[in-house]
């Protein structure tokens, strides 16, 4: 097993998403890594109870699960059907975050959901995720669970996510308790936003940062502008600054890679973990302190 690792690395399971569970656990094990943030259908692939079966055997921290949310649509039986899906997702996290190596962290990760088909109604597709984690607050709070609320990029408004600051990310958790609802910092969705300092800052102050995710962004952007993540230190963001500003609010926890990108995905799984570890001790270990 390799030492070269960073101890706060982990490695999301999005960055090596063809390899299945056990090959995803083995190869970040073997590249010495310390933790895994593992995504919701590679582990109902095999069922919960053997995934977490595997984790345990692993020695792996858990660091988050991927992904809940989807909150966008009105009432009716698909948002009530999609509140269901994530009560089994809080179930799922906690279950795993059990298994894990100690200091695993039980983090459900939210994407909020695009405008429902025909909308322009951005308030009110936002107000209806706020309702949403208003009705899943107990359950995760029953479970141990933080729901971290995850601001996508502004071009993933329509489809994807209609939050898409970490201020509003931020406005949307203050009305639960910091242990139940936070944000997830995504260094790809975040880097652009004149307020992200600030914004950091106030995350903290209110116990907010429920993980700390990092990858790059390069231009030009491939036509399915989803897969346009990079490894750290490969494109513009400034990861000195974003990771002073997070370890700054005391921030102690991993902190996870994560890549969509068609080219890395059709690498060896081995390989990529061993890319990310070596990416991230150039781009982003250095300001840790």
């Amino acid at each position: 097993m390799s030492a070269a690792a960073d101890p706060r690395l982990s490695i999301n399971q999005a960055t090596i998403k063809y390899a299945d569970l056990a090959t995803a656990l083995r190869v970040t094990a073997e590249a010495g890594v310390q933790g895994i943030g593992l995504w919701r259908e590679p582990v109902n692939e095999v069922g919960l109870d053997i995934a977490a079966r595997m984790l345990a055997d692993s020695g792996l921290r858990f660091t988050t699960h991927c992904r809940g949310g989807f909150f966008t649509l009105p009432d009716g039986p698909e948002r009530r059907a999609a509140l269901d899906d994530n009560r089994r997702a809080i179930e799922e996290t906690a279950t795993l975050a059990a298994a894990g190596a100690e200091g695993s962290t039980a983090v459900l990760v939210l994407v909020a959901g695009g405008l429902p088909e025909g909308s322009r109604d951005l308030i009110g597709a936002r107000e209806r995720v706020r309702d949403a984690i208003g009705e899943l607050s107990a359950d995760a709070a029953a479970a141990g669970v933080t729901l971290a609320i995850e601001p996508l990029h502004p071009m993933f408004g329509s489809d994807r996510c209609v939050v898409s600051t970490l201020g509003q990310a931020i406005d949307i958790a203050a009305d639960f308790d910091p242990a139940v609802v936070g944000a997830a910092v995504d260094t790809f969705h975040i880097w652009w936003d004149p307020q992200v300092l600030e914004q950091i800052a106030r995350a903290g102050r209110e116990g907010r940062i429920a993980t700390y995710q990092v990858c790059d962004w390069k231009t030009p952007l491939p036509a399915d502008v989803l897969l346009s993540r990079h490894y750290p230190g490969d494109g513009v963001i400034d990861f000195a600054s974003l990771t002073r500003a997070v370890v700054a609010t005391g921030y102690a926890r991993d902190i996870e890679v994560e890549i969509f990108n068609a080219d890395v995905w059709a690498q060896d799984p081995a390989e990529v973990v061993r890319r990310t570890a070596e990416s991230f001790a150039a781009a982003v270990s250095p300001h840790l302190g």
